[in-house]
């Protein structure tokens, strides 16, 4: 259990408090200030526990210095963080870290009272099995564990969920047509699209589950891991092109007070290029995991062979969470530079503030970690 207490510390918190919920943060102080009078947020709420309710939940990327809490070296990790008080972050916080030694324990050391804390820490086990915070994908992991939460911790508009339905129909209905073999109501593949984005493998699916030759959990966890890959296509069309632009911005920045921080600017220059080599990587990584999907999905399609399907949904879930940790590093660094900077700002930025966001973005990419902006940026903090 850690106290944030240095300036770098609060900046971190006062950023995270703006961010709202994104693939990387779900800050349930900012939701209760927005929906505390939303019926849905008094009657399902995201934790039980008062206090966890209004934490900030990060899907962090573990540096060096922090993996001796943990029995295994995880790559990322569920951080929770408890603000003081909600109303002034620079007093600090308490953060610990899902699957940390002796975390239920501190979990309960953390909380005010004990109303709904094993509830609250089974719910906490089922986020850290899941590689991002995306909101859709966050819903369906909670409702398929039995866990009712209100919508409105959960930032998906109708909009993007009928696009989202729409996007699916048309990446599956080959499948739809191959599995049912065309019978009556069940080719309709709206139908099928919803009963396969619901958070339960129903028999209405067993058709599908047939062709595919899978059984019990396997076929469950391969079907919600194909949701993911089918989720994660769909969000890399717009953020792709949103990516592009922010590297644009990323290399075009202007730095204001350099000449008092030459260190900094050394910092920075080679962050700039470690983050495009870097999101280059991993945009690669992606296309690569995204057509083992695509080569298996039209050899069942096309060819009529299920074998490369099946390998694929028995390998979907470890590539799920590898694909989940590369897109959510990316769309952090996509959605938290254009809240920071909207579209058309060309303001100069302080030189310690674009450290500041670059080690962060450098942090959840796993690059840098020896550049010397850390120790700089925290000597200048203490």
């Amino acid at each position: 259990m850690s106290t944030r207490k240095t300036k770098r510390g609060t900046r971190d918190l006062l950023a995270l408090q703006s961010s709202g919920a994104t693939s990387r943060v779900l800050n349930l102080g900012l939701v209760a200030a927005r929906h505390a009078r939303d019926p849905e947020y008094v009657e399902q709420p995201f934790f039980r526990n008062p206090t966890l309710n209004g934490a900030i939940l990060v899907k962090h990327r573990i540096r060096a210095d922090e993996r001796y809490v943990f029995d295994s070296a995880p790559t990322t990790a569920t951080k929770l963080i408890l603000p003081f008080t909600s109303t002034d972050l620079t007093l600090g916080a308490r953060s610990m870290f899902v699957g940390q030694r002796g975390w239920r324990d501190m979990l309960r050391d953390l909380c005010d009272d004990q109303a709904g804390i094993i509830r609250d820490a089974k719910l906490l086990a089922v986020i850290e099995r899941l590689p991002s915070l995306d909101p859709f994908l966050l819903r369906e992991q909670l409702k398929r564990h039995g866990f009712k939460v209100g919508r409105c911790y959960f930032a998906i508009s109708p909009g993007d969920h009928d696009r989202m339905q729409a996007f699916v129909s048309e990446e599956i209905s080959k499948l739809i047509e191959l599995a049912f073999g065309g019978r009556g109501a069940a080719t309709d593949t709206t139908r099928v699209v919803q009963i396969l984005l619901s958070t339960q493998v129903d028999e209405r699916l067993e058709p599908l589950r047939a062709t595919l030759g899978l059984e019990g959990e396997a076929y469950r966890e391969g079907v919600f891991s194909w949701k993911g890959f089918l989720y994660y296509k769909w969000v890399l069309r717009d953020l792709w092109p949103q990516l592009v632009l922010v590297l644009n911005e990323l290399r075009a920045a202007q730095v204001k007070g350099a000449n008092a921080e030459p260190d900094l600017v050394r910092y920075i220059d080679g962050a700039r290029r470690r983050l495009e080599t870097a999101i280059q990587l991993h945009r690669r990584e992606v296309v690569e995991t995204l057509k083992v999907y695509d080569d298996a999905f039209r050899d069942l399609t096309v060819n009529g062979k299920p074998a490369a399907f099946r390998e694929f949904l028995v390998k979907a879930p470890s590539m799920f969470m590898m694909l989940g940790e590369r897109i959510g590093a990316i769309s952090h660094i996509a959605s938290f530079w254009r809240y920071r900077f909207p579209k058309g700002c060309q303001e100069p930025v302080p030189v310690a503030d674009l450290a500041d966001i670059l080690q962060d973005f450098e942090a959840s990419l796993g690059v840098g970690l020896d550049a010397p902006a850390p120790e700089l940026i925290a000597r200048r903090s203490g």
